[in-house]
């Protein structure tokens, strides 16, 4: 109490003399106070201590102008001074409100999706390519090439989507613009929101450590001048990354991990088979760990005990990795055992979109039809159940492909309103969509 009492007087002391000199009046007043303090009225020690808390930031901003502050306003700051002495009552107070503060920040409110709507990891609106057709010495441009006009899809993370279609019709000049391989005429790349139609070779580096390739043929993707160490490695020395122990260490790794031996480090491509250069290729491809891998007829090239190979090494991967996988390829068979959605194209357009089991069971557009029923069936039983479509014509030409629908030239269900109308891409059951007139297997107007 002595040291309290010591401190109450030299905290009230200083702006006592202060006020003497001017006011002696309110020095007075700052006495009597004090006294009443002392005699241990605890209601008016309660109020002093939220006085002293509403007079403290006014005594706060005295510094700048000490003498003006105190004239203007003197009982205040001689109140400040006296009740500013119970320092425990005005922690406890200032503790109270904290409290819920901190507790608040500590359990941030949790970011929920009310409408269950996935991100996709790659959307794809409008893109068009035309390749330009030029004429004379000046160059003049007569025509183009429709290779892709126009063509919406997305790509969620973690999941494998194939795309199908007869050769021509815009399936790796696809997968080319969506890895900016290539520049796009028309239309908008987002990868996780990013925009990257457009962007310069500069702003794509720190793009291409997260979108990589595989290319179709595994004999020309291979420099054969490089060891297949100096090729794994190059994508580390392009994007300047130091893996941990070393680049060597790290491609002995990848070439373990995609079944080859460490000791091929310092060979070249011509002694590898075709099944060892495609798994170089995915080596190369998964140096960087990337989030979306675009595999452009991986395994085309292949014999077919090679490619169950590579298809099951793809799938290991990406359960392993957590890839996300675009797969191009001709063959329905083996894009029904890699993949979770496809992607139907036809003429540079795509026709039909659904799940892997919707499109096999249920082939809505007309060209599906015609290209499930073209895949070959080891059962003789089931081969003379299933009706064989045989389509007529040619594919049309790209540089001038027909009006309305593409496909109506082929198709058996071509109308008038076919010729004069292209189909929109439109949803007719949950998940699948189709650009039909007349699409097979629609379900009826209660049932969409």
């Amino acid at each position: 109490m002595s040291e309290n009492a010591k401190k109450k007087s030299g905290k009230a002391g200083e702006p006592a003399e202060t006020e003497q000199t001017r006011e002696p009046a309110e020095a007075g007043a700052a006495a009597e106070a004090q006294e009443s303090a002392e005699a241990g009225a605890a209601e008016e020690a309660g109020k002093g201590g939220e006085s002293a808390e509403s007079a403290e930031p006014d005594g706060a901003d005295v510094p700048d102008g000490a003498a003006s502050a105190e004239s203007e306003q003197p009982a205040e700051a001689a109140e400040a001074a006296e009740d500013a002495e119970p320092a425990e009552p005005a922690e406890a107070v200032d503790e109270k409100p904290a409290a819920p503060v901190a507790s608040a920040a500590a359990v941030p409110a949790p970011r929920s999706d009310a409408d269950g709507v996935r991100t996709p990891l790659l959307r794809v609106r409008g893109l068009t390519r035309h390749f330009p057709i030029t004429k004379g010495l000046l160059k003049r441009q007569v025509g183009a090439v429709q290779a892709v006009d126009g063509i919406d899809f997305d790509v969620y993370p973690g999941e494998t989507l194939g795309v199908v279609g007869e050769s021509g019709c815009g399936k790796s000049t696809m997968g080319r613009l969506i890895t900016r391989l290539d520049e796009p005429t028309g239309g908008t790349v987002e990868f996780e929101g990013q925009d990257i139609t457009h962007l310069s070779p500069g702003k794509l580096r720190p793009m291409r450590r997260d979108v990589q390739m595989i290319f179709q043929d595994p004999y020309g993707s291979l420099n054969p001048r490089h060891t297949i160490g100096g090729i794994v490695s190059t994508p580390f020395r392009l994007q300047g990354v130091e893996p941990e122990g070393g680049v060597k260490k790290e491609v002995q790794r990848l070439l373990e991990l995609v079944g080859l031996s460490p000791e091929h480090y310092n060979r070249y491509p011509h002694e590898f088979s075709g099944g060892q250069r495609q798994r170089i290729g995915i080596a190369r491809a998964l140096a960087l760990k990337p989030k979306l891998v675009v595999a452009d007829e991986p395994v085309s090239a292949l014999d077919v005990s090679i490619q169950a190979q590579v298809v099951n090494l793809m799938d290991d991967l990406q359960d392993e990795l957590g890839l996300t996988y675009v797969i191009i390829a001709h063959d329905l068979s083996v894009i029904r055992h890699v993949s979770d959605r496809i992607v139907v194209m036809y003429l540079g357009k795509i026709v039909e979109l659904a799940d892997r089991t919707s499109l096999y069971t249920t082939p809505m557009h007309p060209y599906t039809k015609a290209l499930m029923s073209a895949v070959p069936v080891p059962d003789t039983k089931r081969r003379t159940e299933r009706d064989r479509i045989l389509l007529k014509g040619d594919v049309p030409s790209p540089i001038n492909p027909p009006s309305g629908c593409r496909f109506r030239t082929r198709c058996w269900k071509a109308t008038e309103t076919c010729t004069t109308t292209e189909p929109p891409l439109v949803s007719l059951k949950d998940g699948h969509k189709v650009a039909c007139h007349h699409p097979e297997n629609a379900p009826g107007p209660g049932t969409a």
